[in-house]
């Protein structure tokens, strides 16, 4: 039987990831064009950066509540074999789709961390141009909530198919496992 306490965790893990994900998407960092009079340039004005910390920690909860899905099931590899049937065809697929999901959301908030905490060091005198002012586009940290989102869902789906198959596994169909002989005298 699947470990309620387990699903709870999880689903409180995936749930902070979610909000952290969602916060960093309503708080990514945002340029305008500063001009310095003295020296006659045009600089980036970045405001707070704190988007960057709810990515990362989106980042954090989310493979945290990754890795205990995956030390409870033995990563789906490793400890007794699980009965053949629905709830374990239902978790091989389960187990396949949760790894790719988890590793898009990880990718969406690692990849907008990094690019949110990223600020042109760029001037450029009045001759010249103006400086490109570069910040992270809208909906990557929007994308990473949704996967999160998904992830969370198919992860606790295929723990809960993964606990049936386990469970109702029976060395040899339950069988006598010897070649009966009673019969002969």
């Amino acid at each position: 039987m699947a470990s309620k306490l387990l699903i709870i965790t999880v689903f409180v893990f995936d749930l902070i990831a979610f909000g952290l994900a969602v916060a960093a998407e309503q708080r990514r960092s945002t340029a305008t064009l500063g001009h310095d009079p003295d020296s006659n340039y045009n600089y980036c004005v970045y405001d707070s950066d704190i988007s960057t910390g709810f990515g990362a920690g989106a980042f954090l909860f989310l493979l945290i509540s990754q890795i205990l899905i995956m030390v409870a099931s033995r990563c789906f590899c490793c400890g007794k074999p699980l009965s053949p049937g629905g709830s374990r065809a239902c978790a091989v697929v389960l187990f396949l789709i949760c790894w790719v999901l988890f590793l898009i959301a990880e990718v969406c908030l690692l990849a907008g961390s990094v690019r949110n905490a990223y600020h042109t060091k760029y001037r450029a005198y009045l001759g010249d141009r103006a400086p490109s002012c570069q910040t992270l586009r809208k909906g990557v940290f929007a994308a990473g909530a949704a996967f999160i989102l998904f992830t969370g869902i198919i992860s606790e789906f295929y723990y809960i198919n993964y606990s049936r198959a386990r469970d109702s596994f029976q060395p040899y169909g339950g069988r006598e496992t010897g070649v009966g002989m009673g019969t002969y005298k």
